[in-house]
């Protein structure tokens, strides 16, 4: 397992313009896309999206887990998060999604502007 990038999404990244919430929040989608790879201290999360406050992150987190997407497992000195069976299953949505939200990205950002 490597590393998440800090570039991992971009400032104008389409996952931020889609019209679908996994879960209730916008962020929910980017933190299933880090745990892709397998379990993430919060900390590793914090790198690619450093846009998100750690108090929305947080939330986040604990609304995936919530829902059945993500485990939080304890360990004596850290705390890791992966992704359930149930969240895997949202990873080709997701992809789905976003390659939609490519595609009709001028037309999601005329209809923002409107």
């Amino acid at each position: 397992m490597t590393g998440l990038r800090a570039d991992m999404f971009e400032e104008i990244c389409p996952s931020t313009l889609l019209p679908f919430r996994v879960g209730t929040d916008k962020w929910a989608g980017m933190v299933l896309r880090c745990l892709e790879d397998g379990p993430r201290r919060y900390s590793e999360l914090r790198v690619p999206l450093a846009r998100i406050s750690p108090k929305m992150l947080t939330q986040s987190l604990r609304g995936l887990e919530r829902d059945g997407f993500v485990q939080r497992t304890a360990y004596e000195r850290r705390v890791t998060y992966e992704l359930t069976d149930l969240g895997r299953s949202l990873l080709e949505p997701l992809r789905l999604m976003c390659a939609w939200a490519e595609d009709h990205w001028d037309e999601l950002l005329d209809a923002r502007e409107s």
